[in-house]
């Protein structure tokens, strides 16, 4: 009668991995008749059927070379699917982060672009046309042009203001040496 023997490792983890055990591993092998790799990559037998062939990377990319994803579909059908799918990604693409939040490339931030509203410019104005735009609504709503009025002195201050916001956010996009 032989003696039961310990195993090396002692069951403790340091040996081994976590959840590793001395037992075989199950692998799926690839569906493709004489094909001995792992069959890790579930492929549809059928368009809308839960039954899956299981292969591995390369019969999967061979199986989906050929694979027609409007078959048995009538042209009405196929075409009808192709517009649904097509809706479906257009309506992705317009939900991107950037699209809802308003026009501009996202370089500027909210308080930019209410300053280039006031000022009437596009939102990717260069500094340049806001100088203009901005010397232009002075000229015209400036209190010693047109004395008394409240509307244009209130045109002239969020005109200024404006202009503040903007010329910090070009000051704070170019470098500037430490010594200056």
């Amino acid at each position: 009668m032989s003696r039961a023997k310990r195993s090396d490792d002692w069951g403790f983890p340091r040996w081994r991995p976590y959840g590793s055990s001395n037992e075989a591993q199950k692998v799926r092998l690839c569906d493709r008749h004489g094909c001995t790799n792992a069959g890790n990559c579930p492929a549809p037998k059928s368009p809308n059927s839960p039954d899956r062939w299981y292969f591995c990377e390369t019969h999967a990319a061979e199986y989906n070379r050929g694979w027609d994803y409007f078959e048995g579909l009538s042209a009405e059908d196929a075409a009808e699917r192709a517009a649904d799918e097509a809706r479906g990604a257009r309506s992705y693409a317009r939900a991107q982060h950037y699209a809802w939040g308003g026009s501009g490339d996202g370089s500027r931030s909210a308080d930019e672009m209410r300053a280039l509203e006031i000022l009437d410019l596009e939102p990717d104005a260069d500094f340049e046309t806001v100088k203009k735009a901005w010397r232009a609504l002075a000229k015209e709503t400036h209190p010693d042009v047109k004395p008394g009025d409240a509307n244009a002195a209130k045109r002239f201050a969020a005109g200024q203001a404006a202009f503040e916001v903007l010329k910090q956010a070009e000051e704070r996009k170019t470098w500037k040496p430490a010594g200056a």
